[in-house]
């Protein structure tokens, strides 16, 4: 897992989802798709970096009624594509009580419930890697962890990474407070990630969401090969 992580001066959340164990001796694709916390934070020398190894898009996650001024970047490369995406609904009361209130939003216990409530606002992140140009995508929010997190947990489960790398994947983004937090809910990082794919066919909710079969096709080449 540690050979995934990529230094990109201004970052530290920064790794490439290449290297994953997919079964019968395959893995992901070295190169294809990275995730990060936010670029905003990159010195000239980590944008460098970042267009060495080879990324030509980045989309950026946020949150729908947020002000985050922590994701505002300019790219200095020209060629460089980056898109918004908002994966999430700040002005939903409901979610806001139950995950922002009790401080469970920084853990991945509140997944399952956002799969549930925007199908549509993660099939669009799925659907841009599809149409991406050619070239390395990355995408991200701010610290990397989950938002970032959900994307890649859609992401790896829709190409068959088996769930003891998807689960080390995660965990590459330490954090004592959401290990705390789960602990008092008596659950794990494991447990909370397949509670969110429990009974979930992924190519049906993505496909419910507005993912064409051409674009699962084309992130499914993208990350396989």
């Amino acid at each position: 897992m540690n050979d995934r992580i990529l230094v990109w001066d201004g970052c530290n959340n920064v790794r490439d989802l290449g290297g994953l164990w997919i079964g019968n001796g395959r893995t992901t694709q070295w190169g294809a798709v990275v995730r990060s916390d936010t670029p905003a934070r990159l010195t000239a020398t980590g944008w460098q970096a970042l267009y060495a190894y080879g990324i030509r898009t980045i989309i950026t996650l946020r949150t729908y009624g947020m002000v985050e001024d922590e994701l505002d970047f300019t790219s200095p490369y020209p060629d460089l594509v980056t898109i918004q995406a908002a994966i999430e609904d700040i002005t939903d009361t409901e979610f806001v009580q139950q995950w922002v209130d009790t401080n469970y939003w920084g853990t991945p216990l509140y997944y399952r419930d956002a799969l549930r409530r925007w199908p549509e606002r993660h099939a669009a992140v799925i659907s841009a890697i599809g149409q991406a140009q050619p070239g390395g995508v990355l995408f991200h929010c701010i610290r990397g962890h989950d938002r970032t997190g959900i994307i890649a947990l859609l992401l790896l489960g829709l190409v068959g990474v088996t769930m003891d790398d998807i689960v080390a994947d995660y965990e590459q983004s330490p954090d004592p407070v959401r290990d705390e937090l789960l602990a008092r809910e008596h659950s794990s990082v494991r447990e909370a990630l397949l509670s969110a794919l429990e009974g979930l066919n992924l190519d049906g909710y993505l496909g419910m969401g507005g993912v064409s079969q051409e674009d699962l096709a084309a992130v499914r080449k993208r990350l396989l090969g």
